[in-house]
């Protein structure tokens, strides 16, 4: 009975232990595979005295065409890095334009009527005045909280201290305008309300006033300064970013209109409480409609009051930023490529000359993996070398115009403070490595296709 079972089972136990040792010998050519797939890996990778020797030895035999090619890939970076450090620059010079002043600022100027008005014929000119001013303040609140108003003196005149005599530009303004312009009062105050009720002869002046008039020992508060020849008294210091906006002279605006005999104003500016371009258009056609209705224009009438809101203009400038950014990396992208496909061309040329030394090294028993690494070696140390002195040429030349600049106290109407950030850095170091294994991989593989007896026959 138990012969009968155990004749009964041999089959399934012989069956059963033929395909243990299959499973066995599958895992061992698995591990094998690895094993070599993991040597062949490390041959790309492993240093080679010999393979960098022969490197060394091929880029020294075309000396011109080794210098033409790297060049190419040198002003490539060089040119991104130039390009994105110029648009830095750009960038700073509105981020300064906006940030040191209210970010959603509403200027207002008058011009003449361009539509016809309950029998008014267009064309006529309008004015801002004090009743303007004042139809302002008396709705200030839920789209604004700050209002002020510019007024410039008439004719030509000089502003003097002592023996000194200098053109400076003179803001004549009220109270808010230290909260709409944001200028940063280093000593004494700004304008304030007694000033313009009293119709007080004080002036706040700028860093760059201060220093030309009263250089770094004498204190300028309560120094009298005079303009179109009457003494104002100091009250006030103030700084800003840009060196240009501190050789400015505040004075009340009531004081300066009393001089001329003039309730007019040149403009006025609000600041918003709004957050979105809509909203601010939302503002902007409730104050026109309360100027066409004290100046008897049409509500739609936009010659009639002029206006530009901070909003739309920061977005505007941000729009065009990033365009020139797209247009900086698209050229920059391009002259690297254009050096990759020149470098790739080489390297084609290269296989092309060692198609016989390559078939040798084939017939000796060099694995695919060792001929690829020797071309793609070559690609990457030729495109690394020379965008990386591409690299550090930009930014020398980025960065030493940054501190001549600095040193030099120049500043430039739309350009401040040109940089390149590590990100871009970062990937502009990835751009160039990766560059160097394409431009190197075509060649390389064109190079494992080679057989070796056509190619010693050859």
């Amino acid at each position: 009975m138990i012969k009968k079972r155990f004749g009964l089972l041999a089959p399934g136990l012989l069956l059963l232990s033929i395909t243990i040792e299959e499973g066995k010998k599958q895992e061992a050519n698995s591990k094998k595979q690895k094993k070599q797939n993991e040597l062949r890996f490390l041959e790309f990778f492993k240093p080679d005295l010999d393979k960098w020797q022969e490197i060394f030895a091929s880029l020294q035999r075309h000396k011109l065409r080794t210098f033409l090619t790297a060049l190419s890939v040198w002003w490539g970076i060089f040119m991104l890095v130039i390009l994105l450090g110029a648009g830095n620059g750009l960038r700073n010079s509105a981020e300064a334009d906006f940030g040191d002043r209210a970010k959603n600022r509403l200027y207002m100027w008058t011009y003449k009527t361009s539509i016809p008005y309950k029998g008014l014929p267009a064309g006529r000119f309008i004015e801002f005045n004090q009743n303007d001013y004042e139809l302002l303040e008396d709705k200030k609140g839920d789209d604004y909280n700050h209002v002020s108003g510019q007024y410039w003196m008439r004719g030509e005149f000089f502003t003097t201290y002592k023996n000194k005599s200098r053109s400076y530009n003179i803001q004549c303004v009220y109270p808010d305008h230290l909260h709409i312009e944001k200028p940063q009062m280093t000593d004494g105050r700004f304008i304030n309300k007694m000033d313009i009720d009293d119709r007080r002869k004080v002036a706040v002046i700028g860093t760059a006033v201060s220093k030309e008039f009263f250089g770094d020992l004498e204190k300028p508060l309560d120094k009298y300064i005079k303009i179109k020849g009457i003494e104002y008294q100091v009250v006030g210091v103030f700084t800003k970013d840009r060196f240009r906006d501190t050789e400015r002279i505040y004075l009340p605006i009531s004081t300066a209109q009393q001089i001329d005999g003039t309730d007019r104003l040149g403009n006025l500016v609000v600041d918003l409480n709004v957050e979105t371009v809509e909203e601010s258009k939302v503002a902007e056609d409730k104050i026109r409609a309360d100027f066409a209705a004290y100046h008897k224009f049409d509500p739609k009438d936009e010659m009639a009051v002029g206006m530009w809101n901070s909003v739309e203009g920061a977005q505007d400038a941000k729009v065009m930023l990033r365009f020139i950014f797209i247009f900086i990396w698209l050229v920059g992208i391009g002259s690297i490529i254009a050096g990759v496909i020149g470098v790739s061309n080489i390297m084609l040329i290269i296989v092309k000359e060692r198609t016989k030394e390559i078939g040798v090294r084939k017939a000796l028993g060099a694995t695919p993996g060792s001929i690829i690494s020797m071309i793609v070696y070559e690609a990457v140390f030729l495109t690394s070398l020379a965008g990386y002195l591409g690299l550090a040429c930009g930014l020398g030349l980025v960065y030493g115009i940054q501190q001549f600049i600095i040193a030099n106290d120049i500043e430039a109407e739309f350009f401040k403070n040109p940089e390149v950030d590590p990100g871009t850095i970062m990937a502009a170091m990835f751009i160039l490595v990766a560059s160097g294994v394409i431009s190197g991989l075509i060649p390389a593989l064109q190079a494992v296709r080679i057989n070796p007896v056509i190619a010693m026959k050859s």
